[in-house]
């Protein structure tokens, strides 16, 4: 048993971080809405509907995407891939399908180098060419795992702010899977926690707090609130 005993609803149109120590099962509740795994027992629905895999209204940005199958592929390409990497047959080609690439290249801002191929951009270049592949289907919710991994903070805040816009303009809603919450504090509006073996959803007022943060991740956290509103947290 990974967890169990959850029963909740993300509103729609929220941006939700997912937090949780190691081992506690922010991976496992992805693959439940991307319908890979079936729950022992209960319902998961994703959008109205039952999770089932290859829904196109669901946007994914994995953990990592592996460049012994990525690397050589031009940005732009492994973008088109989001849209016609599963389909057979006639299907969106040409004209139609370059207008696609470029709109979510332009909506990431990476058009200045969707002409490299992947193993050549950095780290922050590729988490926006994995957001736009994610975002070719014109999805409504987004999953992303782990996207700040390997970031520095300045690559970590130009993430968060472009999920940030995608959200508030695209009205896409977000669960964003994270270890260090402090990047996002500023802009999601609740969050899903793990904690003793059961995932739970609650506003960032509620959640970001030192004592419930302590016993989720078993150390010492301390969150302190200015007075010009910031909110951040430290381990001591």
């Amino acid at each position: 048993m990974i967890w169990s005993g959850a029963t909740f609803d993300v509103p729609t149109g929220s941006f939700a971080a997912v937090i949780g120590p190691n081992g506690a099962g922010k991976s496992t509740l992805i693959n439940l809405l991307l319908g890979g795994l079936k729950p022992a027992s209960g319902t998961v629905e994703v959008l109205g509907s039952p999770a089932e895999t290859g829904n196109p209204r669901i946007g994914l940005v994995p953990q990592n995407r592996s460049l012994d199958h990525a690397g050589s592929i031009l940005c732009r390409d492994l973008v088109a891939l989001g849209l016609v990497g599963t389909r057979w047959g006639i299907g969106l080609r040409g004209p139609d399908l370059a207008a696609e690439v470029d709109d979510v290249l332009t909506a990431v801002d990476a058009q200045d180098y969707a002409h490299l191929r992947f193993g050549e951009v950095s780290g922050g270049q590729q988490k926006r060419i994995s957001i736009a592949q994610a975002l070719i289907t014109k999805p409504d919710m987004l999953l992303l795992d782990e996207p700040l991994a390997g970031l520095d903070l300045s690559g970590q805040v130009d993430i968060v702010e472009l999920v940030h816009h995608i959200n508030h303009d695209r009205g896409v809603t977000v669960l964003f899977v994270t270890h260090d919450l402090n990047p996002l504090l500023a802009h999601i509006d609740s969050l899903v926690y793990l904690i003793d073996g059961t995932p739970r959803f609650g506003n960032v007022d509620d959640v970001v707090d030192s004592g419930l943060l302590t016993r989720l991740y078993g150390t010492p956290v301390q969150v302190t609130r200015t007075a010009d509103g910031c909110v951040f947290t430290r381990t001591e």
